[in-house]
């Protein structure tokens, strides 16, 4: 690497990151989906499983928001206590949208976004990310699985039967009807 080059790269590293209206600048006027995070030790822990946020901006010492673009899949858990222990287990899994498609009205999730999985209760989430866990160690991201896999989950959670797997067969006719599209 030349010297200018070190220069340049050094430059790029301390620059600082872009506004939101210049991220949406970007790809012209594309509507950003906010995502509220947060925690408050034994309280409230409201955070990411997955996802790739556009940018994460910190709002105090407890708050956090996630910004994602449309199309973006992500997956937000969120946890709450008390003095006499747990009180919510929540996961969703849900997919940003854009002002013109159908979306659901969340708490924390603005305008809303389109909902692909909600579980709660603790054990019916920790069945969903041992899915989770499972899917990554096949070397598939998360946010690639095919959304209909991830309400295929939630209706045999809801319904008390046993949970598909995904595999990389499944995996590949996703991505093949995907890119027929």
């Amino acid at each position: 690497m030349t010297a200018n080059n070190q220069t340049k790269a050094a430059a790029d590293m301390a620059a600082p990151l872009p506004a939101l209206h210049a991220l949406a600048g970007q790809v012209g006027n594309v509507p950003l989906t906010r995502v509220a995070l947060a925690f408050v030790e034994q309280r409230i822990n409201l955070y990411l499983r997955f996802g790739e946020p556009a940018r994460t901006i910190q709002l105090d010492r407890w708050r956090r928001s996630a910004v994602f673009l449309p199309a973006s899949i992500l997956c937000r858990i969120r946890w709450e206590s008390n003095d006499y222990g747990t009180t919510r287990w929540q996961l969703m899994v849900m997919q940003a949208c854009t002002p013109m498609d159908g979306v659901q009205r969340i708490p924390g999730v603005q305008p809303g976004a389109r909902l692909l999985l909600h579980v709660e209760g603790e054990q019916k989430v920790r069945a969903t990310l041992e899915r989770v866990d499972a899917i990554e160690a096949l070397g598939i991201g998360a946010i690639d699985v095919s959304p209909a896999y991830w309400r295929t989950l939630g209706n045999r959670l809801a319904a008390r039967l046993p949970l598909p797997e995904y595999t990389p067969e499944r995996h590949a006719a996703w991505l093949a009807g995907r890119a027929l599209q």
